[in-house]
């Protein structure tokens, strides 16, 4: 498959949080550590490839903290038995 011509260069996502979670990737741009130190060294195309799985993991954190917030979320009743 041929290259797509890019006419701009691929932007660094670091949006100066620099704090890592639990699994090792940035709280604001989700890259990984490895990631993060080689940006510079990348092809244009390693690098839209990292900012796609940025873009994953993002949507996955999301998920994961509606999911966390719905579990521990619950409506009271309206017609308590007490």
């Amino acid at each position: 498959m041929p290259e797509q011509l890019e006419l701009f260069a691929v932007p660094n996502p670091c949006r100066g949080v620099c704090q890592t979670d639990a699994r090792g990737y940035c709280l604001g741009c989700f890259r990984s550590r490895s990631e993060r130190f080689s940006w510079g060294e990348m092809s244009d195309t390693q690098k839209q490839d990292v900012l796609r799985l940025c873009r994953h993991r993002e949507k996955r954190m999301v998920r994961s903290e509606k999911a966390t917030l719905n579990s521990e979320w619950q409506q009271p009743s309206l017609f308590n038995d007490e």
